[in-house]
């Protein structure tokens, strides 16, 4: 059995491996899915989500998200001893599949002017700057991805891999419905990871990483995690 706290290292690594993988795909010049648009974004974080979850569920439960190991543990299905490991282990698996983007992409990030292009490859970031609402948006959003994270009733007998299908669907339906406003980092690891890649890595005509933002890809899900777990236990 492998280390949990590997395992969530892994996980993250492949989530976001794959999912700002589809972000530089679509957004960075001369690549072969440039202007593609954010279907193709939505279903790219949705197989990122399957894969990542399918690989490392049976070592760790596969949260690969901050927020998913706080509202686990507040609703009593997690040690909170578990969970600063775990979240340490989500931020450098997030970090490191940024560098595998980033090294993927690499002839392309030089190919490309846009320099907020280049930073949304890496974080969320909003369509319409405004403090409040974007933390109500991701706040919002995370409340109803991991209450319906903990509403969803394992099969009886396991389907293999189909076990992350749920999960990785319900992300399709966050990105599809509710992320236009901000992105839908509903992951603090998702967003400030790669924000710290994109801070430290030689990208090629990289500009601002906003950190004047970060707190609200952060905040937000956390907030929407105590709702969640406060109306799991009500229910």
């Amino acid at each position: 059995m492998m280390n949990p706290y590997l395992a969530e290292f892994l996980g993250t690594t492949l989530l976001i491996s794959f999912g700002n993988g589809v972000v530089a795909n679509v957004l960075l010049e001369k690549s072969k899915g440039n202007n593609s648009g954010w279907i193709v974004i939505s279903f790219g974080w949705a197989i990122a989500v399957f894969v990542g979850v399918f690989t490392v569920a049976s070592a760790s439960g596969a949260h690969l998200n901050p927020a998913v190991s706080v509202c686990l543990a507040l609703a009593g299905k997690f040690s909170w001893s578990l969970v600063p490991g775990y979240i340490a282990a989500q931020v450098a698996g997030a970090y490191m599949g940024s560098i595998f983007v980033w090294l993927l992409y690499f002839q392309h990030f030089a190919e490309s002017k846009d320099q907020a292009a280049k930073l949304a490859v890496f974080c969320t970031g909003p369509a319409i700057r405004s403090p409040f609402f974007n933390l109500l948006t991701e706040t919002i959003a995370s409340a109803i991805f991991l209450l319906a994270i903990l509403l969803i009733i394992a099969p009886t007998n396991s389907l293999g891999a189909l076990d992350a299908l749920p999960v990785a669907l319900l992300v399709l339906g966050v990105g599809l419905s509710l992320g236009g406003p901000t992105g839908y980092a509903i992951n603090p690891a998702r967003d400030f990871g790669p924000r710290l890649a994109h801070a430290t890595l030689p990208i090629a005509g990289k500009g601002s990483s906003d950190w004047g933002y970060a707190w609200v890809p952060i905040i937000g899900p956390l907030l929407g995690a105590v709702i969640a777990a406060l109306v799991f236990k009500m229910l």
